[in-house]
């Protein structure tokens, strides 16, 4: 099933989107998140939306505005693609190739839950910045709680799962990483999510022999194809990052996993990093980024003006003094 969260005629509603992307009501449903948080899993998300079949139909998709799926409460970013991390270091880092360490696991950050935007919401270049890029993703929604999971028991604990584009200032990014914490304010002010949740049940037929989803990704800006690439190519499965993120804590219902931004441009910074120039520009006001995921979804957002910083003083040095 496909799972929506709209806004029509001044009321939020969740629904099944139909082949014809006619939206059906789930009865008595005040959000995806609330039906996810149950922990009932995959199963419970099902019945809910079995449900439907005894409502009258809604409007249809063109007639709403598609919120973000669901409001998780936490997201955790990986980093699965090789051929990313080789690009996008050689473009922010200056440096080629592609740090050992990053073979050892799975590697993820936390992003910033509150900046979800939906996905057809115009996204506002963040403050301080003018090096805007976008990156092409999937990700997980966990519908149960887990702690210490083997991939084979995490399977069982993804409900579904949408494309995200975990928006990017790249200059902000490549400064403040050199305190070696996180990206902090090059990754704090949109994460698009949509357009829907789809369900795990959905994406089995595309599943290859070695588990990965064998999806076709692809992403435009201003209608031209800037890359194409398949969730394929993730060195780790979903499954593998559930595992590794409920090591020693927990995942609970509704916390998202992105895959993380796929290769052969899956976002401007790959690309500069291998032309050795900003080839394509970065974003500005006025552009419009299309991502597409292969059974999934299309969202598409453009680019406006965002605010001018707030300023705020450099470091004061300190005498160090002691009591």
């Amino acid at each position: 099933m496909r799972f929506a969260t709209y806004e029509h005629q001044h009321q939020r509603r969740v629904a099944v989107v139909e082949e014809d992307d006619t939206l059906y009501p789930v009865p008595g449903a005040r959000s995806l998140t609330e039906l996810i948080g149950s922990g009932g899993g995959l199963a419970a998300l099902l019945a809910a939306g079995a449900a439907t079949l005894d409502v009258p139909a809604g409007p249809h998709v063109s007639e709403v505005r598609l919120l973000p799926p669901l409001a998780p409460p936490t997201v955790r970013d990986f980093v699965t693609f090789e051929e990313h991390v080789e690009g996008v270091r050689r473009s922010v880092d200056g440096v080629g190739g592609v740090p050992d360490a990053w073979y050892d696991a799975p590697t993820f950050y936390f992003t910033n839950p509150y900046a979800i935007i939906g996905a057809h919401d115009d996204v506002a270049v963040p403050p301080g910045s003018a090096v805007l890029d976008f990156e092409l993703e999937v990700a997980a929604v966990i519908g149960r709680e887990g702690r210490d999971l083997t991939p084979e028991q995490a399977r069982e604990h993804i409900v579904g799962y949408t494309v995200f584009n975990d928006w990017s200032a790249r200059d902000l990014q490549s400064r403040e990483m050199q305190v070696r914490l996180g990206p902090c304010k090059g990754k704090d002010t949109a994460a698009t999510l949509g357009p829907y949740l789809v369900t795990a049940d959905e994406l089995e037929p595309y599943r290859d022999a070695d588990g990965f989803l064998r999806l076709a990704l692809t992403a435009e800006v201003n209608g031209e194809v800037i890359g194409k690439d398949l969730l394929s190519n993730m060195s780790w499965t979903f499954e593998e990052m559930v595992a590794y993120a409920s090591r020693g804590t927990v995942v609970r219902p509704g916390d998202v996993l992105g895959s993380g931004t796929c290769g052969n441009g899956g976002c401007l910074a790959e690309l500069w990093g291998v032309r050795g120039r900003q080839d394509p520009p970065p974003l500005k006001p006025g552009d419009t980024v299309t991502l597409t995921v292969e059974g999934i979804g299309t969202v598409s957002n453009t680019v406006v003006a965002g605010a001018d910083p707030v300023r705020l003083p450099t470091a004061r040095r300190r005498t160090r003094e002691r009591p």
